[in-house]
């Protein structure tokens, strides 16, 4: 009988992308059955693949030969409590496909006896033909695979079942992973999602979430009050609770930026990192309990000290909400970068207000996505590009970062690292001169190049952030070339 796996383990398990796994669906080579696919067809597809189960014997290895594998266990693992449920669970599935093959042996030892005595009975040609029956399938059962257990891609599963336990979102349809003892809230910003949330402490109620099926665990305290009902009708704080087994929770996620209330915080300065004489990367973090909720592409005002508020595009990932970075350049009339540049020390306060903006990545879709930036643009398509690579969906990832030769590509070590660790990621540093944004001419020539690159534009979402001279351009070009007009998205680094 054929094993099927959902689309998110099967990813897991062979270390690809969603958007890979779709793209060979929509080619044909995989079939599906209810959006699951064959154990079987996945195997054969990777069969070199090195395997979700074996990075994780790997990791543990690690931990155990490691000066901090205490704390990093407790990272990983989940609680023993968790894998007690989860082994149970298991077993009882087990437990439950033997009782089964059971069943079915018995069926088949009577089903055998009884061609035997109608052989003896009918004999001549029938008894024959009756025998022959018998063989027959007396042959294929011992040319059968060895049980559903013993499949390989399935006991990988398995394994994976007792580390990490897989989440389903409702009405989203969006699904995410909780490995050790993390909290449904952290394992759903990690990848990715823009779950309502608030303090992320158990104080404000905004993380509420429906479990519709599946058991979770308290991992932290919280002083929000449930209601009776709320408690009936399987309600919990996604901040304070951990995913036992496989679950199904119904809770809203943000779908476009307008669904973000404003958030006003005092930041603190973590570090000032001088990337070029004009420009600085600020990173500046949260309180604990005041973490700033934002999809990736938005901006936020800033303001320090006496200088005027500036608004800047967000230059990280919401995965990581208490740790925010913007690239500050050097402008006139623009004290605030002055006073990064050449005043801010860590600890000093920032005020941060926002978000706001509808830069942001498009309803999840397995197209390719690029990106294109031009100079400081970065910024923004940075924060994209890390969500993206947290949603893993995307069949691949293409940048192109224009700018002035010398510090333009300030960031491209980084870019480079992105594309060594990442098979589905690519790099491409483009140098136009700063006169490019009086002659479209040269714009235009990258752009083609985009299109060159990227022949088949209705399988493709573009992201472009910078000058408005490059959005004219971008918009000009791409859509003419066939690149619908729903799937380029612009930008402006403010």
């Amino acid at each position: 009988m054929a094993q099927f796996l959902t689309l998110s383990r099967a990813a897991r398990l062979v270390g690809v992308t969603r958007g890979a796994l779709q793209r060979k669906i929509k080619d044909g080579e995989f079939e599906t059955f209810e959006g699951m696919v064959s154990a079987d067809d996945l195997l054969r597809a990777y069969p070199q693949t090195r395997l979700e189960d074996d990075a994780l014997l790997e990791r543990l290895t690690q931990l155990k030969e490691g000066a901090y594998a205490k704390r990093l266990r407790e990272r990983l693992l989940p609680s023993p409590e968790v894998l007690a449920v989860r082994l149970a669970d298991i077993g009882r599935e087990l437990g439950e496909a033997r009782g089964e093959l059971a069943r079915y042996r018995s069926v088949n030892a009577e089903f055998d006896a009884r061609l035997e005595a109608l052989a003896d009975r009918f004999g001549g040609e029938i008894g024959v033909l009756l025998r022959g029956l018998r063989d027959e399938l007396r042959q294929q059962l011992s040319r059968a695979p060895e049980g559903a257990e013993h499949h390989p891609m399935v006991v990988r599963d398995s394994f994976m079942r007792v580390m990490v336990a897989h989440v389903h979102l409702l009405p989203s349809r969006h699904e995410f992973f909780v490995e050790g003892s993390d909290t449904l809230l952290e394992s759903a910003l990690r990848a990715g999602l823009a779950l309502n949330y608030g303090c992320s402490n158990g104080n404000c109620g905004q993380c509420r979430a429906r479990v519709v099926s599946g058991q979770v665990k308290k991992v932290r305290n919280y002083d929000y009050v449930l209601s009776e009902a709320e408690k009936a009708n399987g309600t919990v704080l996604l901040c304070a609770h951990t995913a036992v087994t496989d679950l199904v929770i119904v809770a809203p996620a943000a779908g476009s930026g307008r669904e973000i209330p404003l958030q006003q915080i005092a930041t603190r300065v973590k570090t000032v990192q001088h990337l070029a004489p004009d420009l600085a990367l600020l990173h500046l973090q949260t309180p604990r309990t005041r973490r700033l909720r934002f999809l990736a592409g938005q901006y936020v005002t800033l303001q320090a000290g006496g200088a005027a508020a500036v608004d800047y595009p967000v230059a990280s990932c919401p995965c990581d909400d208490r740790n925010l970075q913007f690239h500050v350049h050097r402008m006139p009339d623009n004290p605030f970068a002055d006073l990064v540049l050449a005043g801010l020390k860590p600890g000093d306060t920032v005020n941060v207000l926002g978000p706001r903006g509808e830069f942001a990545l498009r309803e999840v879709t397995a197209n390719t996505q690029v990106f294109i930036a031009w100079d400081t643009g970065f910024a923004p398509i940075k924060s994209l590009i890390e969500h993206a690579m947290a949603l893993s969906e995307a069949e691949s990832l293409h940048l192109y970062w224009l700018a002035a030769p010398g510090r333009g590509h300030y960031l491209s070590n980084l870019c480079r690292s992105w594309a060594d660790a990442l098979d589905n990621f690519y790099y491409t540093p483009v140098e136009l001169p700063e006169s490019a944004a009086e002659e479209p001419s040269q714009l235009q020539e990258t752009l083609e190049r985009v299109v060159r690159d990227h022949p088949v534009l209705r399988d493709v979402d573009v992201y472009v952030a910078g000058a408005p001279a490059l959005l004219e351009v971008a918009r000009n070009v791409l859509v003419a070339r066939g690149l619908p007009a729903e799937q380029l998205v612009l930008g402006y680094p403010r």
